[in-house]
């Protein structure tokens, strides 16, 4: 089978190398508007060829969109009119609701399959791609029913034959929960990150005191603006309803520090600790 990527970094590579690592017969084509990515991804055998966007659209069997979210939105009616009428197409975007949409008025809506693998790190470009990224993380599928049967059939084999675990929900709803669980953190983290650099000049005490609590929960603070800037954007509404439930237990916080009252702070971090059974079944 012959596997078209456009955007050779984390995800694009790392979904290369995956398949790859199964012994299979297939070929990869890449693409990616910055030469030099595209040039190391070849050197590192994340592709076996680096092509056009419309060529390699009307070669694959299997094209995968893993640039950022407002880069895919541009090409998904483009990947559409240049697939054949049997290829399959999929996004692994971080918001979904804007891309089913879009493909919903086209006549190869079936053709497409809506994907988002929970699985990342702060790290970016076609260096940072591994084999294994995917290996027992969550892919997300959206509006599957909108999907041809065999479509669906194709990249569900796919996933699961790199040890993924699946999981369907419709488009509008993945964008509400995964505003919480994955933009707000990456919020959160940037905020702290611009926190600490803003009050602490010395970048010295900063290093010598700061622990493995500080490092993990600033760490992605480390990710790419250029994801991350559009899939704030492109999730708003969601992303702002998340925020401001956040800016409240933050002020709620301040408000128990500020007046002293230890009982109500030890409840509130008590009743924090439920998370753990919550990512216990995360990580099973």
């Amino acid at each position: 089978m012959k596997i078209g990527i456009v955007g050779l970094g984390l995800l694009g590579g790392s979904f290369a190398l995956g398949v790859k690592s199964l012994g299979e017969e297939h070929h990869f084509i890449g693409v990616d508007i910055n030469e030099e990515n595209a040039k190391t991804a070849l050197n590192l055998g994340l592709v076996d060829e680096i092509s056009t966007f419309e060529k390699c659209a009307g070669e694959a069997s299997l094209f995968v969109l893993a640039t950022p979210v407002n880069v895919i939105e541009r090409q998904m009616i483009d990947a559409l009119e240049y697939l054949s009428n049997d290829a399959i197409l999929i996004d692994l975007g971080s918001t979904k609701a804007s891309f089913c949409r879009i493909a919903n008025d086209h006549p190869k809506r079936g053709r497409y399959v809506s994907c988002h693998p929970i699985a990342g790190t702060e790290n970016s470009g076609p260096d940072a791609a591994f084999a294994g990224l995917l290996r027992h993380k969550m892919m997300i599928i959206c509006d599957k029913s909108a999907s041809d049967d065999d479509a669906l059939k194709t990249v569900v084999a796919l996933f699961k034959s790199l040890d993924m675990r699946l999981s369907y929900m419709n488009a509008d709803e993945h964008d509400r929960h995964i505003a919480y669980v994955s933009h707000l953190s990456h919020i959160s983290s940037f905020a702290l990150g611009l926190t600490v650099l803003d009050r602490e000049k010395d970048e010295k005490s900063v290093f010598a005191m700061a622990g493995s609590g500080f490092s993990s929960t600033v760490r992605l603070a480390k990710s790419s603006p250029a994801m991350w800037a559009p899939i704030f954007a492109y999730n708003r509404e969601n992303v702002l309803e998340a925020l401001n439930a956040y800016i409240r237990q933050l002020e709620q916080f301040r408000n128990i520090i500020e007046e002293n009252k230890v009982d109500e702070s030890y409840d509130l971090m008590q009743k924090a600790n439920d998370i753990r059974r919550i990512l216990m079944g995360i990580d099973k």
